[in-house]
C-alpha cells in the first residue's frame, strides 16, 4: 500500500515582531526555527537555558543573566560555539531584528546530537539556540492588579540532591503537574513542598513571604531568580528586613502578604492560597511598594543595557 505525499502548506510569512531566533548561525523568523529531532535537549532534557528581558529597548542586568547561563553550562560540563562577546552580540541582533521594544529573549545550550552508536555526552558538540519573541507575563493585568489565587501543590519538588534547581533546566514535569491541580482547585498558580515540608517554588516563579514586616524567601530546592535577586536589593534599599531561609507550609499560610517573583512579570501579588482570602483580599503594602520600585528603575534606567537596534 501506498500513500501519496501530502502537499507543504504554504504560510504567510510572519512578521519579526512575533519573533526572531538564532539557529545554526542564522537568523529567521521564531515560527521558522527549528532544531534536530535526535538534539539531546530535546529527547534528554540534555540542556540549560536562561531568559532576560528587554524593556523600554533596554536589556535588565544583562551581564549578570549572561554569567548565570555560564555558571550553568559549567555546571552541566557545556561550552557555547562562540564568545560571551558574540553571545551578546546575537541577543542583540534577534531583539534589534524583530523591532521588539519589550521582549523576552531566551538563550539555550543543548548537548547536541550525538554521534552515531554512542550515548557518551562528551562526544557531542554542544549548540546554541537564541530566541527573542514580545514579553511575556505569568499573569494577565487583572491578576497583577487584583492578585493571583495560589496552592500549595500535593505534587513535590525534585529535591535537590537529584537535580540542582540553581542550574536552569527544563525538568518540569513536577512543576506542570502543579499546573494542573492548580486549575483543578480553581487556582491560577501552584508553590511545590519538598519532602520536609517547606515550600520552594512554583512554575516559573520564586516566592516571598511577609509576616510582622519580615520578608522571608526560601533557600533550597529553588532556582535563585534575578528577579528574586532584584528583590531581596531593592528591599534593602526600602529597609525592610529579608531572611533567605527555610519556609515552611505552615508558616506560608500564616503569611500577612505573598507574592511571586519572575522575569516574566516582575512582582505578582497572591491573594488567595488554597481557597483561602490573604488579609482583606486585596495586594499587601509591601508587594506594591517593591512592585513600584521594581518598575520605577527600569524607567530610571537602573542596569540598563540600551539595545543596538539597526538605523
Amino acid at each position: 500500500m501506498t500513500h501519496a505525499a501530502l502537499p507543504d502548506a504554504v504560510l504567510p510569512a510572519a512578521p519579526p515582531s512575533e519573533g526572531i531566533a538564532y539557529v545554526d548561525g542564522q537568523y529567521v523568523p521564531l515560527g521558522e526555527a527549528r532544531i534536530p529531532i535526535i538534539d539531546r535537549g530535546f529527547v534528554r532534557s540534555d540542556a540549560t537555558y536562561d531568559v532576560v528581558h528587554v524593556w523600554k529597548g533596554r536589556f535588565f542586568r544583562l551581564d549578570d543573566y549572561v554569567d548565570r547561563f555560564y555558571a550553568s553550562m559549567a555546571g552541566l560540563r557545556m561550552t557555547l560555539p562562540c564568545s560571551r562577546a558574540e553571545l551578546i552580540e546575537i541577543l542583540h541582533q534577534c531583539v534589534s531584528r524583530s523591532g521588539l521594544r519589550d521582549a523576552y529573549v531566551q538563550m539555550t545550550c543543548t548537548r547536541g546530537v550525538p554521534p552515531r552508536g554512542t550515548r557518551d555526552p562528551r562526544l557531542c558538540q554542544n549548540r546554541l539556540y537564541v530566541f527573542a519573541q514580545p514579553f511575556v507575563w505569568i499573569a494577565n493585568d487583572e491578576q497583577r492588579r487584583d492578585g493571583l489565587s495560589m496552592i500549595v501543590a500535593s505534587q513535590q519538588r525534585i529535591p535537590p540532591e537529584a537535580v540542582d534547581p540553581r542550574i536552569k533546566n527544563f525538568h518540569w514535569l513536577d512543576l506542570t503537574m502543579g499546573i494542573f491541580e492548580a486549575y483543578d482547585r480553581d487556582a491560577v498558580v501552584a508553590v511545590l513542598p519538598d519532602r520536609d515540608g517547606n515550600v520552594t517554588e512554583g512554575a516559573g516563579f520564586n516566592l516571598f513571604a511577609v509576616r510582622n514586616g519580615r520578608l522571608a524567601t526560601p533557600d533550597r530546592g529553588v532556582f535563585e531568580g534575578m528577579t528574586r535577586r532584584t528583590m531581596i536589593e531593592l528591599a534593602a534599599e526600602l529597609q525592610i528586613p529579608v531572611e533567605v531561609r527555610p519556609v515552611s507550609v505552615a508558616e506560608l499560610a500564616e503569611a500577612d502578604e505573598i507574592f511571586l517573583t519572575s522575569t516574566a512579570g516582575g512582582v505578582m501579588p497572591v491573594t488567595r492560597l488554597d481557597g483561602r482570602q490573604l488579609g482583606d483580599g486585596r495586594p499587601g503594602p509591601i508587594a506594591r511598594r517593591l512592585h513600584d520600585l521594581y518598575w520605577q528603575r527600569h524607567d530610571e534606567g537602573w542596569l540598563a543595557t540600551p539595545v543596538i537596534y539597526a538605523d
